[in-house]
């Protein structure tokens, strides 16, 4: 009981300052066959306009979020959940990096609790960039591949550092199920969601400002 309390607050303090080496859904891709392509790269080593197009598509008032949660869109889905309609889902890139970090992929109960629990420690103990850092390090853009590195120069053949707004939104634009979408060669849906993307990051503003 007191490994399962305290063992990962540990590992979110340490996971602060060193690079995170693999995800549960990491191990469990390449068990599943889809192998394993990641590369480490510091934040100021990602084009900014990668982050940017992340909040953009993922997660807009990040910026402004002191827990990790967005609290409005939360009360709505309780109310929308209240009136007997079905949750569209509200969670965050703090909720993310918690699911990716320590949790197994799905929807169950047990895994959207363990989410709420860890996800406020993320919040109160990284900054900002940190919890982007991690994100765009360790998250799935294509079978296989994680992070914004192995991305950029498995897709675009060029460092994250290069990345243009285009591609940027491309990346962003397959989040929500990168094994079916591909970003480096867009369908009619990628092409149209990453188009959005462009445009909201250049409606955001200050809302981006935490992303440098």
């Amino acid at each position: 009981m007191l490994l399962l309390l305290l063992g990962p607050p540990l590992l979110i303090l340490v996971f602060r300052f060193v690079p995170v080496p693999a995800t549960p859904l990491m191990l469990i891709r390449a068990a599943q066959g889809y192998g394993l392509s990641k590369e480490w790269v510091a934040y100021p080593d990602i084009a900014a306009a990668l982050p940017h197009a992340v909040i953009a598509a993922e997660d807009n008032t990040f910026c402004t979020q002191w827990i990790g949660f967005d609290l409005r869109e939360l009360q709505g889905q309780f109310a929308a959940a209240l009136d007997g309609e079905r949750p569209r889902g509200a969670s965050t890139l703090t909720m993310q990096v918690a699911k990716n970090l320590f949790l197994w992929p799905g929807r169950d109960p047990v895994r959207k609790v363990l989410e709420a629990w860890l996800t406020p420690q993320i919040a109160l103990l990284w900054p900002k960039q940190r919890v982007l850092e991690v994100y765009l390090n360790i998250v799935e853009f294509g079978p296989g591949t994680y992070g914004a590195e192995a991305a950029a120069r498995g897709f675009f053949n060029r460092p994250a550092s290069a990345l243009t707004m285009a591609q940027a939104a491309q990346l962003a634009a397959v989040l929500p199920s990168p094994l079916n979408w591909s970003a480096a060669q867009p369908g009619a849906y990628v092409r149209e969601r990453s188009g959005v993307i462009r445009r909201r990051v250049g409606q955001l503003g200050p809302l981006l400002d935490c992303a440098g």
